[in-house]
């Protein structure tokens, strides 16, 4: 019987952690795609045998938790005993079959071996530029189902004992408008998942396969304690709330804080809809211990042991809990959605422990066209950073990206102006006036996009572009989200969720992200900080003047 002392299994973690952030580094060295190896859209993680978050990994905290979910659907399809072997690599991207995000993210898991058992599988998750589809970028605002959103991998096997299976990767190079991207980036996954389970297999060889198991198991038992330790140090009690959305419809959240549970209840919400914004229950659930953790305990440990005190209730059908074939394709919306909701509920009851509301959108921008100096079809896929609510103590943050993208980057001017057909000119902080308070909100930004060929396109996602963040404690609100096309006649259009726009030549796409809410009354900001508001340009001499009292 293998012993285990806090030492070695805090090593074992710790080594797991390691394996995951060099899967990650790994895979951004390999992609093709600037949105992976720039944006870092990606994540990574190591689950143990049964499909339980071992390791949260680095990227996307929406992304790894995505991982969990998809290598248990894998389990259920493929049978332990008959079709998981050694050196297998599944493939996935349906989020009606475990994937949870839409066709464009597409995940990879490896089964780990050792002394002949199953011990723990690596994955990873990416979003590929081009999955096929009705519109380039496959992501359309006019998809009615998920048919029209390209090609659908519902725990495929890819690799077999080793081997490529040569039909799975015809299928997928037929079935998108960008195959050497494809292609790049798919190596660059599977590359990733090879190395860590290289990397697992040391360490069982290190410690035992017993030790490790048990090591697994400690740590996610801690996990759990962690949770419910804090859970236990908050004031029972249930608290609601409704929340008006930009489309005019209603989202509603129940929560239940209990000694031991955290319930929440998404049940009555609207009924899925006919276009692209649903969301799968799986991504309902990211969303919920997204918000969770940053209640209880953010700067702790995360595993599969830390939401066993949470619980979830949707209804099928509902735009939570979408059925097939709903479209998925813009799902990132209502994600954050979910996410901002719970949060605003937990912010009025809890103030002293969570911020105000941020920008609170991926503001997915997505311009494509044939590049005019190399004749290549180019994709470019930002999310856009925004302004954070500020909290008890401190300012919001400025052009951060969204909770639902944690610390991924924007593409760098150098390189969007050498890989994609366009010119960058204009990266700055946005100076629309919003998020006052004693502690002000974070600054959205500014960036123009100059298009450079006839016969592109763009395609955006933005919600919070009517209802801007919330402030609390009397703090001001933010400002919206949006997009604009100024033509290079001078005539201008606003967009917040579209597809397939048509750029031309001169065409400019320019995307302004809010600021989030402020905290506190305004006129008790210390004037120190409106002048040097003022100096930074976050604040005009009248709004100083107005809003916060400062005399010139």
């Amino acid at each position: 019987m293998s012993t285990l002392d806090i030492f070695t299994r805090d090593i074992i973690q710790n080594s797991l952690q390691a394996i995951a952030d060099e899967m990650f580094t790994a895979m951004r060295k390999a992609a093709m795609s600037p949105v992976i190896y720039e944006v870092l859209d990606m994540g990574t993680g190591i689950t143990d045998a049964q499909g339980e978050i071992a390791s949260s990994g680095a990227g996307i905290p929406a992304f790894v938790g995505v991982l969990d979910k998809a290598v248990k659907k894998i389990r259920q399809q493929h049978p332990l005993a008959q079709d998981i072997e050694d050196g297998d690599v599944f493939i996935s991207n349906d989020p009606h079959d475990g994937a949870v995000t839409h066709l464009n993210d597409v995940v990879l898991a490896m089964p780990v071996f050792a002394d002949g058992h199953l011990v723990a599988w690596t994955a990873n998750i990416a979003h590929w530029s081009d999955v096929g589809g009705r519109v380039p970028g496959s992501l359309s605002t006019e998809a009615t189902d998920i048919f029209q959103e390209g090609l659908r991998l519902a725990s495929v096997k890819l690799i077999s004992k080793g081997q490529p299976i040569r039909s799975v990767l015809q299928i997928l190079r037929a079935n998108t408008r960008m195959p050497d991207f494809m292609e790049g980036d798919l190596w660059a996954g599977v590359a990733a998942v090879r190395g860590g389970a290289v990397r697992l297999r040391e360490l069982t060889g290190k410690y035992g396969t017993a030790l490790f198991l048990l090591a697994m198991k400690d740590f996610m038992d801690l996990g759990e304690k962690v949770s419910l330790k804090a859970l236990a140090a908050l004031p029972a009690g249930q608290l609601n709330l409704e929340e008006l959305q930009d489309d005019g419809s209603l989202f509603k959240v129940r929560i239940d804080i209990r000694a031991h549970e955290l319930l929440i209840d998404l049940r009555d919400n609207p009924d899925q809809c006919q276009g692209p914004t649903n969301l799968s229950r799986d991504g309902a659930v990211v969303a919920a211990q997204m918000a969770f953790k940053a209640l209880t305990a953010p700067q702790g440990i995360t595993n599969g042991g830390t939401f066993r005190p949470l619980r979830v209730l949707t209804r099928p059908g509902s735009l939570f809990d979408a059925l097939p074939p709903a479209a998925e394709g813009f799902y990132f919306e209502n994600l954050i959605r979910v996410h901002d909701l719970i949060l605003c509920c937990l912010a009025q009851r809890f103030p002293e422990r969570l911020p105000a509301g941020n920008f609170a959108s991926v503001c997915a921008t997505i311009i494509g066209g044939v590049h005019p100096d190399t004749g290549r079809a180019f994709t470019l896929v930002e999310p856009e950073i925004g302004g954070w609510g500020a909290e008890p103590g401190r300012d919001g943050n400025n052009a951060v990206y969204c909770g639902l993208h944690g610390e991924t980057y924007n593409c760098p001017v150098e390189v969007c102006e050498a890989r994609y057909g366009l010119y960058v000119e204009r990266m700055e902080l946005n100076d629309e006036p919003g998020g006052h308070g004693q502690f002000r909100g974070g600054r959205g930004v500014c960036i123009d996009y100059r298009i450079r060929a006839d016969a592109s396109f763009m395609t955006c996602g933005y919600t919070r572009s009517v209802i801007p963040p919330w402030g609390l404690e009397q703090g001001g609100e933010g400002t919206a989200n949006g997009v604009e096309v100024i033509r290079k006649d001078g005539q201008r259009e606003r967009y917040s969720m579209a597809s397939g726009v048509a750029l031309n030549a001169g065409d400019l796409v320019r995307v302004r992200t809010g600021a989030g809410g402020g905290y506190g009354p305004a006129d008790r900001r210390d004037p120190q900080a409106v002048r040097q508001d003022l100096k930074n340009g976050y604040i005009d001499a009248a709004t100083a003047h107005a809003v916060y009292g400062l005399t010139p």
